[in-house]
């Protein structure tokens, strides 16, 4: 493993890739925590209101499929994410601008900064598969998931204690501008990165049509075993999630448990060290246990530890304590499931389907996030803000049924002369596209 944690180390394309994915990664986590608060605080905005806005972020996977199939035919993936970077800085700085010049955020901007930041966001992650596979090698697929994660991670420590510090100095509608800045700087890091990608169709009277390449990456996704099995999975931990969704946490941590969006912050940063320890250790831990089951394990820490929160009570330091707890162990269990997955999804998907594959993948993946977070809110109207986060933490626990009889958990490796790799013979092998 050393020698590839060297490769990539030395890979200027990586690192520059690395660096822009880490800014942004760092921006968004301020805007988490800075949007359902310009909500709830300055607009006084209910639990449904809060969920809504939460639903309109993730809405626009919804249509995935389509823009996965059009990303797909479409020449220089990397210019696409650029511009869905530029995109969303844009947005993102109307909030501030509103807020300067007539002195007032509405709800209604809100939502609509929801929508546009979550259409850009789903452009960069069709355009965002075929990138990836052809910037790293096969054999650092995982190295190369644990370090992207890593960042991720390590924005949740840091991010929501800076951004709650930004919302109480500043306002959260200026807090805003920080996450703005880090998409123009991810934007500048990657606008030079050239990766060689494969060539794509440009005979227009043989080429099939929009909605017929959508149709083939549905197809190659609920008839892989590996994709169909953690597409359910996945779907499921999702859906519950989002029924407890970080808006509804955040509002139950103001509102039930009591606490300060500094102190929010602070517990929400410090437990998401969780995060970070699972990202750097994912490596260690498939080669431990395996890719399969790591997954497997993902698939339950990740939802479960949301009830912590939900059952805490008594003084200050104990309810801030059990919510960084619940952060904690849920970001070992995120990046366990994350970074095995996404480079098990890197090896069983073929060029040329990557960007419909991951569009087919996202509209009911990330589409079932709308749902849940407006079944969260209902649930949270008529049961409560603790009824809800349990019932979020046990059905998300139940995800790990679609994996169990499928041969995820019985895939080992991903290297190719690995004889216990997913190409060593499983039924997981990657089969051509259908026609």
């Amino acid at each position: 493993m050393n020698s590839l944690q060297t490769s990539l180390w030395r890979d200027r394309r990586f690192l520059r890739f690395w660096a822009g994915h880490s800014v942004s990664q760092c921006g968004d986590r301020i805007s988490e925590l800075a949007l359902p608060l310009i909500a709830a605080t300055t607009l006084h905005a209910s639990a449904n209101q809060v969920a809504w806005l939460t639903a309109l972020v993730w809405a626009p996977n919804l249509l995935a499929i389509v823009l996965g199939a059009w990303v797909d035919h479409r020449a220089h993936k990397r210019r696409l994410m650029v511009f869905a970077d530029l995109a969303r800085a844009c947005v993102l700085l109307t909030l501030p601008a509103a807020y300067f010049l007539w002195d007032a955020v509405t709800l209604g901007q809100l939502y609509a900064v929801a929508l546009l930041t979550g259409a850009a966001s789903v452009l960069f992650n069709t355009a965002y598969p075929p990138f990836f596979a052809h910037l790293v090698p096969r054999s650092s697929y995982v190295d190369a998931n644990s370090k992207l994660s890593a960042s991720r991670s390590a924005s949740y420590v840091a991010g929501p204690a800076i951004g709650g510090a930004l919302v109480q100095a500043l306002t959260a509608p200026v807090a805003v501008i920080a996450d703005a800045l880090s998409f123009l700087a991810s934007a500048a890091l990657l606008r030079p990165i050239r990766v060689d990608e494969p060539a794509t169709a440009t005979g227009k009277a043989a080429e099939p049509s929009l909605l017929h390449r959508a149709r083939e990456g549905l197809a190659f996704v609920v008839g892989h075993p590996v994709l169909r099995a953690s597409l359910g999975c996945a779907t499921t931990v999702n859906f519950f999630t989002f029924v407890s969704g970080t808006g509804l946490t955040v509002l139950f941590a103001d509102r039930v448990l009591a606490l300060s969006p500094g102190t929010i912050g602070l517990a929400l940063g410090i437990g998401s060290t969780g995060a970070l320890l699972g990202a750097v250790t994912a490596p260690r831990i498939s080669r431990w246990i395996g890719v399969g089951r790591s997954i497997a394990v993902g698939a339950v820490l990740f939802p479960a530890p949301i009830a912590i929160a939900a059952v805490a009570d008594g003084p200050t330091w104990a309810r801030a304590g059990a919510l960084g707890v619940a952060e904690f162990l849920a970001g070992i269990g995120v990046m366990l499931f994350d970074v095995n997955l996404n480079s098990l999804q890197a090896v069983v998907i073929p060029d040329g389907m990557r960007s419909r594959v991951a569009g087919a993948y996202s509209t009911v993946n990330y589409g079932i996030r709308p749902i849940g977070a407006i079944v969260g809110g209902a649930l949270a109207t008529f049961m409560g803000l603790r009824a809800t986060l349990i019932t979020a933490a046990v059905g998300g626990a139940l995800s790990l049924l679609w994996l169990l009889p499928s041969p995820i958990p019985r895939i080992r490796s991903l290297v190719p002369d690995d004889p216990l790799a997913i190409d060593g013979g499983t039924e997981a092998e990657s089969r051509p596209a259908p026609r």
